[in-house]
């Protein structure tokens, strides 16, 4: 008889492709991990991992039973959340993921009520790239995603929750902070200072300028950032321009948002969500979540008709 452990021990397998690492997750000792595994073979008639191979690889077949695994698991994870959610519970785990774009605005706001609001929630944050943090929902190593969308995935639900500016950040002698109006047309020039391959709101920028591949011959080195941050304290020193999120505003002294700027001719929007997969357990956590979130933006982020949402992920792949 196929047993509940016996599917979390070929889950842990397949994340880490390693019987003994695999084994210390599951707080058992390896020998007893893999005798569990080949009853489970030998009761199936069928090979699940390819022990061959380091490291082990499910086999075909192995790779169906463990999508399978992670559906019962995750069903069987319901049954306890129904049971929270009539007792009016809120109690638990969330396992949050949060873009590098968004985790230096929005968390500093919202997880401090969120945690204090419901003491009995454990939250586990971690700052993760786009694809990333897909990879990890579609595993059941993240519970949710704060995340920006539309991505169009039929195994991720979305929940938009604000949508917030994209705006234009330059040196205090930029040409641009001189005109009464900027446009997109305006921004699409090499000046400009991006992040690096991997981040979403790179790939909106390119989206939002249609300029696919140029090189930065107007600035005085070539420079891909992982932050945003970096990327506006080079602007200060080094001119250009580079296009920040509307709730970095927040954080920004008087004079510097002197040197923002809103792009009149389009207002670009992008649209933040909390996405989780279809098979998620815990509907009352992500619901209050959402409430939180929408309770710390400003009002007017909640506002989806007040401009134009750039998509990102058509843009370019995110390895």
């Amino acid at each position: 008889m196929i047993t509940l452990t016996q599917l979390e021990y070929i889950v842990a397998i397949d994340e880490y492709r390693h019987f003994a690492t695999a084994a210390e997750k599951c707080f058992v000792t390896q020998p007893t991990l893999s005798m569990q595994i080949k009853k489970l073979e030998d009761e199936l008639g069928v090979i699940i991992f390819d022990r061959s191979r380091q490291p082990v690889v499910p086999t075909d077949i192995g790779s169906k039973l463990i999508e399978q695994a992670r559906m019962t698991l995750s069903a069987t994870e319901r049954i306890k959340e129904i049971i929270k959610e009539e007792q009016q519970e809120v109690e638990g785990t969330l396992k949050i993921g949060i873009i590098p774009t968004l985790a230096p605005y929005l968390l500093p706001v919202f997880i401090g009520p969120y945690i204090r609001k419901y003491p009995a929630v454990k939250v586990e944050i971690e700052e993760l790239v786009s694809e990333e943090i897909i990879r990890r929902l579609k595993r059941d190593l993240l519970d949710v995603g704060l995340f920006v969308t539309p991505y169009r995935d039929e195994r991720i639900i979305e929940v938009p929750v604000f949508y917030e500016e994209m705006l234009v950040y330059a040196h205090p002698e930029s040409e641009l902070l001189k005109k009464k109006e900027l446009t997109h047309q305006d921004i699409t020039t090499p000046e400009i200072w991006m992040l690096g391959s991997g981040h979403c709101f790179r790939n909106q920028v390119l989206n939002l300028c249609e300029i696919f591949e140029f090189q930065h011959n107007k600035l005085p080195f070539e420079f891909e950032s992982n932050s945003l941050e970096t990327l506006m304290r080079i602007v200060d020193v080094e001119g250009g321009f580079t296009l920040i999120p509307e709730l970095a505003l927040q954080y920004m002294a008087p004079e510097k948002k002197k040197q923002v700027r809103s792009l009149e001719d389009m207002k670009p929007l992008r649209e933040v969500s909390v996405i989780y997969s279809r098979h998620f357990t815990k509907r009352r956590l992500i619901s209050l979540l959402c409430e939180e979130i929408k309770s710390v933006v400003p009002p007017h982020m909640l506002k989806r008709d007040r401009g134009m949402i750039v998509e990102w992920k058509a843009c370019e792949k995110v390895e």
